[in-house]
């Protein structure tokens, strides 16, 4: 075996053990992955290979059960040998670049080295049969919502409430996007640079970036690595998906106001709230303690500490800490299905149920429900989250209402008055309508 062989052999054994763990023990794909190519010596190729891997697989998952299913049908496999056909199959039909026997020697020779002849035979054969014989035509699927689904790897159940929610049209639009590599975007820390200025910071440092067309302060990555810069080290810049920026962006805020960010962990709205204040103050909750350590050296990292309060607490406690009409404006980023992030974190689809969704809505209703009394007359409630499901959007917004007719909805603007021309007061932003992660937003001013 060459040199470079042996490099691609490491990387593939990378990403299968770290498949393994996020498809067996339910860890996190970006955590996983990211701890991998830490402890690993790969070269920069090989960085990009188990990347491709790991996300590819997780994202395609369930179209490559539907082709490998006719192929080891009776059989009993163990769950790392089915990761490691999954993963082959993926680079069978997804990585042009990688030739099908350099795929299948590599899968062969791992199946040798961690499991025993048998298995050796058996990932053999059957990968001699998918390339022999091919795979299922996924468009012969007469079905149009199971069509899709398969398509897209999506669970009939997200697909079935997608279509009801958003129609046939705009759920395929959705999954057309959904399995795309999603981009990395950063926010300008406006307390210590222009956009431009850190534009030029950073390409100084060899990372070229664009104006974000959906924020005001973003900037999209399209060559370098950001996070050994001295602009990301030094708090220029940090990293944040477009969409997720727009929450504090809706809030308009002066820089005078007490603010509490109710769900803060790790701290990136919070900051982003610090930055903008000159005289004002944020109060950063999460009901974890180590998380609210994150918080704090998030802050640190972008000059705002003076500014940033965090502790630990349930938001669904605030009463205990603080008084009624203590703040100004209140964000409540609520714990969420998070839908609106299938490209960065693909597992979540196959994790979820539609319950997991209805649970979350009794939550994110018991939050607001607590914070309600928190914020002064004529104050404001930002309440946004991360997915794309109304029942943990909109219909939570008006179950509050419902409950508080002492609050009225506002209409959501963003500094790029993004769809601007939409009939609903709250915006839901689709990955598929700029590219950003998708995302909902409210604003709930109290009037009494």
């Amino acid at each position: 075996m060459t040199k470079k062989q042996a490099q691609l052999t490491g990387a593939r054994a990378i990403a299968l053990a770290t498949l393994d763990k996020v498809r067996t023990s339910g860890a996190y794909s970006n955590l996983q992955l990211n701890q991998a190519l830490e402890s690993g010596q790969l070269s920069g190729a090989d960085r990009r290979l188990v990347t491709a891997l790991v996300y590819g697989t997780l994202q395609h998952q369930r179209t490559l059960d539907y082709w490998l299913s006719p192929f080891i049908a009776g059989k009993k496999v163990r769950p790392w040998v089915k990761t490691l056909l999954l993963m082959a199959l993926f680079q069978y039909q997804y990585l042009d670049r990688v030739p099908n026997f350099a795929a299948t020697d590599e899968a062969i020779e791992i199946a040798k080295r961690r499991g025993n002849p048998g298995v050796r035979r058996f990932v053999t054969g059957v990968l001699h049969a998918i390339l022999r014989n091919g795979v299922a035509d996924v468009e012969k699927i007469e079905d149009p919502k199971q069509r899709l689904a398969i398509q897209a790897s999506l669970p009939d159940w997200l697909v079935d409430e997608l279509v009801a929610q958003y129609g046939l049209a705009q759920t395929e639009a959705l999954a057309k996007v959904i399995n795309e590599p999603a981009r990395i975007s950063l926010r300008v820390n406006r307390a210590k640079a222009t956009v431009e200025e850190a534009q030029a910071l950073l390409r100084s440092a060899g990372v070229e970036t664009k104006p974000s067309e959906v924020a005001q302060n973003g900037l999209v990555v399209t060559k370098g690595a950001v996070l050994k810069t001295a602009a990301f080290k030094n708090g220029v810049v940090t990293i944040q998906d477009e969409s997720a920026m727009l929450a504090v962006e809706s809030m308009h805020l002066t820089g005078h106001e007490r603010v509490l960010d109710a769900c803060a962990a790790p701290g990136g709205k919070t900051v982003q709230i610090a930055e903008t204040l000159t005289d004002g103050e944020v109060y950063a909750l999460d009901i974890h303690r180590h998380k609210v350590g994150l918080i704090e050296k998030n802050a640190q990292r972008m000059g705002v500490d003076d500014r940033v309060f965090a502790c630990q607490l349930d938001a669904r406690q605030v009463g205990q800490e603080f008084a009624d009409q203590f703040f100004d404006q209140i964000l409540v980023d609520a714990p969420c299905s998070g839908m609106g992030l299938l490209r960065r974190k693909p597992e979540i689809r196959y994790d979820k149920q539609l319950g997991d969704s209805q649970r979350l809505h009794q939550i994110q209703g018991a939050i607001l429900d607590s914070v309600a009394t928190k914020v002064k007359k004529g104050g404001i409630i930002t309440y946004s989250t991360c997915t794309i499901l109304r029942q943990e959007n909109d219909e939570t917004v008006a179950e509050f209402l419902k409950h508080h007719p002492n609050f009225r909805l506002q209409k959501t603007t963003t500094a790029r008055m993004l769809k601007d021309n939409r009939q609903a007061q709250t915006l839901t932003l689709l990955p598929s309508d700029y590219g950003s992660d998708g995302f909902f937003i409210s604003n709930l001013q109290r009037v009494q």
